[in-house]
């Protein structure tokens, strides 16, 4: 009886094993004021100027990352208005809130890793800390983003 036993344990626990894999391609994620924060949707853009605009979003947020181009390099936030992070929250009473970064505003980096040309694609990280734009008392003066990455965004042609 012990042996029909083991076996059908055996038998369920082995049929019950399932392959769950999950790809998370494209994705936009991060850890926003030291909580696990991930992009529902996300995409790219090219300027007619040749500056990346990336763009994340979630059910009542959306975050921006611009740069000056897609060169891989580091772009170092806070030091113009061209390289810049625009982080809004659309609050419960349906009002924006804005934190954003800009010459003399806010600090941080976006590092692009990789533009594929070929597939259209967009890889990367940054870290930022984004002044609440307009002093909204509904908000605390900064938000933190440390740990983001974007991967494999994909990239649309260029906007005029």
């Amino acid at each position: 009886m012990k042996k029909y036993f083991l076996f059908v344990v055996v038998f369920f626990s082995l049929i019950a094993c399932q392959e769950d894999v999950r790809f998370n391609n494209p994705s936009l994620q991060g850890l926003k004021d030291n909580v696990f924060w991930r992009a529902v949707e996300s995409k790219a853009s090219i300027g007619s100027d040749g500056s990346l605009l990336i763009q994340a979003y979630t059910g009542t947020e959306v975050l921006t990352l611009r740069t000056t181009s897609t060169n891989k390099q580091t772009y170092f936030l806070g030091t113009s208005e061209s390289k810049k992070v625009i982080y809004t929250v659309t609050d419960a009473t349906g009002n924006l809130i804005t934190f954003s970064t800009g010459f003399g505003v806010g600090d941080g980096q976006i590092v692009i890793t990789d533009y594929d040309a070929a597939n259209k694609t967009v890889t990367g990280t940054f870290k930022f800390n984004a002044e609440n734009t307009y002093n909204n008392p509904l908000a605390g003066p900064l938000v933190n983003f440390q740990q983001g990455v974007f991967y494999k965004v994909p990239v649309s042609p260029l906007v005029q």
